[in-house]
């Protein structure tokens, strides 16, 4: 699940795509993002005929006091799962006893 950051000179923001590879999607027709930097509103990543799933955004550098925002793919296929990204910039606790994956804004 790569994600890519481009840190913007002209603006407080970084452009980050967040990726998810077929074989990390398995069967699933859509895969949703949640993420601390849109209320944990599901965003759908968009679906490519390689399988793979992609959705670009441009996140705020300074509304979080630690640079860093938590999030969780969601992917549907039959049942809901939670994954993290096994290459997020790292791993927080949540309420409910599991790890949100952490992206770190800081340039």
């Amino acid at each position: 699940m790569p994600v890519k950051k481009r840190f913007l000179k002209s603006k407080p923001q970084v452009k980050v795509t967040f990726e998810v590879e077929k074989e990390m999607a398995a069967a699933a027709e859509q895969v949703f993002l949640l993420a601390e930097f849109n209320d944990w509103q599901p965003l759908e990543l968009q679906k490519f005929k390689n399988g793979k799933f992609k959705a670009t955004l441009d996140i705020p550098t300074d509304n979080q006091a630690e640079f860093e925002y938590k999030y969780r793919f969601v992917h549907t296929d039959g049942s809901e799962a939670f994954e993290n990204d096994i290459q997020a910039d790292g791993y927080k606790r949540n309420e409910f006893g599991t790890e949100n994956s952490v992206i770190s804004v800081q340039g």
